[in-house]
């Protein structure tokens, strides 16, 4: 069963990590990618690579915190493709810090990546979905969106924030309009994302937390390839993913 084949994909935060594995993954089933990020010559370099090895990929450079950008993504989709069929919403900051730091530029930038980029995503690519009836719409959260702790406060407020959005999500246009609305909840990923915690004690607790256990990100693509390849009319709700090793 290949549902993917010839389907056009966006994937935001497409320049690394889940984003990047999810397109590979996603390309090597014969389906279209249209890579977003805001690093070009990392988006470069993937779809050349996706490109060398006999599959589709473009990529625009956009700050998903944008809803003009967004925009910009959609008509140009629309313009080379006539639709999208899937919207991986992936882009996401996780910056560690203590409240009592009151760390709040970090804090905004989550909530402006975390939160704000899912919906202009969403705002950019539903109405088509919509027209069409039919498309798929996958958020990707983490386990803290479930389950909170010490120094992951705001980032985990973003997730549980996706948890909700998803649930709402699904009960308006995927009962309504066919469309299928699944969200992944990774555990801790190999992906760099300690090295990029910026507030010294943040950034110590985030370096323990990924030390102790971590899968790659390949075991979170195949997760979103799963869900993907259903069928018309059949839904993954939620799947979490995370080592065999982590005990919260």
């Amino acid at each position: 069963m290949n549902n993917i084949k010839d389907t056009v994909t966006v994937i935001t935060g497409a320049s690394s990590g889940i984003g990047a594995e999810s397109a590979r993954y996603i390309a090597s089933q014969g389906g279209i990618v249209v890579l977003i990020a805001r690093n070009e010559q990392k988006l470069i370099k993937l779809a050349d690579e996706i490109t060398a090895q006999g599959g589709r990929a473009v990529y625009m450079t956009a700050d998903v915190s944008s809803a003009d950008e967004m925009q910009h993504v959609q008509t140009f989709c629309r313009e080379k493709y006539g639709k999208v069929d899937n919207l991986v919403n992936n882009a996401g900051l996780m910056l560690f810090s203590y409240w009592k730091d009151a760390v709040l530029a970090d804090w905004n930038k989550m909530v402006d990546v975390n939160i704000k980029g899912y919906l202009n995503g969403i705002a950019a690519f539903l109405p088509g979905m919509v027209e069409n009836n039919s498309g798929t719409i996958v958020n990707m959260s983490s386990v803290v969106g479930m389950r909170t702790g010490e120094g992951a406060g705001v980032y985990s407020a973003t997730k549980f924030f996706i948890a909700g959005m998803t649930e709402s999500l699904r009960k308006e246009v995927g009962t309504k309009h066919n469309i299928q609305v699944a969200m992944v909840s990774p555990g801790t990923i190999d992906t760099g994302w300690a090295d990029k915690v910026t507030d010294e004690n943040g950034s110590i607790l985030a370096k323990e937390v990924n030390s102790q256990a971590s899968i790659k990100s390949s075991a979170i693509a195949s997760a979103v390839v799963f869900i993907l390849n259903q069928e018309k009319g059949t839904s993954v709700n939620d799947i979490t993913v995370a080592p065999t090793s982590q005990n919260w």
